[in-house]
């Protein structure tokens, strides 16, 4: 469930289980166990995961014996949720990873978990950033590897999609076939936002040594993955407590040496974190794609200072134009929240000036809604949910339409997509498959569809010129 970092940590789990003895199976009736990756995010998130475990539940009886929660709702509220939910046989910690395998057979025997007690995960690390790599090999950082608790096989005898176990070693067993795949740069977040649980949870932040995520992304490569995602709660703040803050900018020139990458993107960029050297490196270095993914929550400078944020419409806009100044098509995405406390209506009339002003590729609009143990949950001017929902619906509208228009000013450019699916599904006229453009991200940027006279290849690169657009999705003749 969630967002593409627990796309890793789901892929670290497979691959620790089936290390472990276990084999993975594609349909849930033919597993003895089911594991839900939960996401702990927002209330709706919560809800969602609740649901699948629910509904993972109700498969038991004939094999399945077990539903397991893991993930950010299960780290987050851990005896707390298995309490609450007694249709799951266990709730588990991220402290659990390293052994899961093992906690996952004392169950299917019938042994009772002791649910963990959540605690705030800042405090198991150093306050001071540089002083962390000492201590972080006792704690457990999901999507970071770690080392082996079984015996682990040579490169030439791990089965298809199961991370090597020579060099900087990493459990991950790929899930999925598509030509690209999230890699976890870091995890945690130093940062204070008013409205955001997550750094309680996820702890404080760490980043991955440069050998390791270039050792990951090599053999993803190798398994015939073309673009890498690099994935974080803040990918700006990458090697800060490493001594070099610039260290991102050398990781995505080490990584575009990779033969068989075709693309790297970054996401998850801080505006008030993003530097010249940054913007430079991400517009110039070869096989790194002209994306921003930037975290603007919002444009009015008295809800910024509120939310423990940084900015204002000129400050971004400013940013904005340094990026499309070095590279005119680059894309920009970004998300906002309607209806934090204080909020006004002229500060939602200054949201959506600068949305106007932006030309944003992409734009996510979420309502706001209270988390436990944030300082927004306790802010005074508190905003009824429908006057949220109704904020929220009327930024939501100009969002669409601009991003509409966004795309529609991309006709007759020619773009670098990306396959990612072909074949029979596409039985359209002249239509022989999609993928995406690299000012699309994975999943929620809109794709491309891809019209033309000749056979492709998932995986392969095409140059196409976009002939039409819906919404942010566009429709493009392959070049011949």
């Amino acid at each position: 469930m969630g967002c593409a970092r627990n796309e890793v940590d789901s892929e670290e789990l497979a691959g620790r289980l089936e290390d472990g003895g276990f084999r993975l199976v594609s349909e849930p009736g033919e597993a003895d166990a089911v594991m839900v990756n939960t996401c702990g995010f927002v209330e709706a998130a919560k809800k969602d995961s609740v649901d699948t475990l629910l509904a993972a539940a109700d498969l038991k009886g004939d094999r399945t014996r077990a539903v397991i929660a893991v993930g950010c709702l299960a780290e987050r509220y851990g005896a707390e949720l298995a309490e609450s939910l007694p249709e799951a046989d266990a709730v588990l910690g991220f402290d659990d990873y390293a052994d899961v395998s093992a906690r996952l057979q004392h169950i299917l025997a019938g042994g009772r978990h002791e649910s963990h007690v959540p605690r705030d995960r800042r405090t198991l690390l150093p306050l001071a950033p540089t002083a962390r790599r000492r201590a972080v090999a006792g704690v457990a950082v999901p999507g970071h590897g770690g080392p082996a608790t079984t015996a682990s096989p040579g490169i030439e005898e791990l089965p298809a999609g199961v991370a090597p176990a020579s060099g900087p070693r990493s459990y991950r067993r790929r899930l999925g076939q598509g030509p690209s795949t999230p890699v976890k740069i870091a995890s945690g977040c130093d940062r204070r936002c008013a409205f955001c649980a997550i750094p309680a949870f996820r702890g404080a932040y760490v980043s991955r040594p440069p050998a390791e995520v270039v050792a990951e992304a090599r053999w993803l490569a190798g398994h015939g993955v073309r673009e890498v995602f690099l994935v974080s709660e803040n990918s700006s703040s990458y090697g800060k407590d490493l001594g070099d803050i610039r260290l991102l900018e050398k990781l995505l020139e080490e990584l575009s040496r990779i033969d068989e990458l075709g693309w790297v993107r970054v996401s998850y960029l801080q505006p008030a974190e993003m530097r010249p050297g940054l913007v430079s490196a991400m517009t110039s270095t070869d096989k790194v794609v002209p994306y921003f993914d930037l975290s603007f929550q919002h444009a009015a400078p008295t809800v910024l200072r509120r939310m423990r944020r940084f900015g204002d419409p000129d400050a971004f806009l400013a940013l904005i134009g340094s990026i499309r100044q070095v590279a005119p098509t680059a894309g920009i995405r970004s998300n906002v929240i309607c209806g934090f406390p204080g909020e006004t209506e002229r500060d939602v009339e200054t949201l959506m000036d600068f949305l106007g002003a932006a030309e944003l590729d992409a734009i996510g609009v979420f309502g706001y809604s209270d988390e436990d143990g944030t300082e927004a949950a306790d802010l005074a001017g508190q905003i009824d949910a429908e006057e949220i929902e109704r904020r929220r619906t009327q930024v939501a509208d100009l969002a669409d339409e601009l991003v509409s228009q966004r795309a529609e000013d991309r006709i007759g450019e020619t773009v670098r997509v990306l396959v990612e699916e072909t074949g029979a599904a596409f039985a359209g006229p002249g239509l022989i498959g999609h993928g995406r453009a690299e000012h699309q991200g994975p999943e929620v940027d809109g794709n491309v569809e891809l019209r033309g006279g000749r056979d492709l290849a998932i995986g392969e690169f095409v140059d196409a010129v976009v002939v039409g657009s819906d919404g942010a999705d566009l429709v493009a003749e392959v070049r011949a």
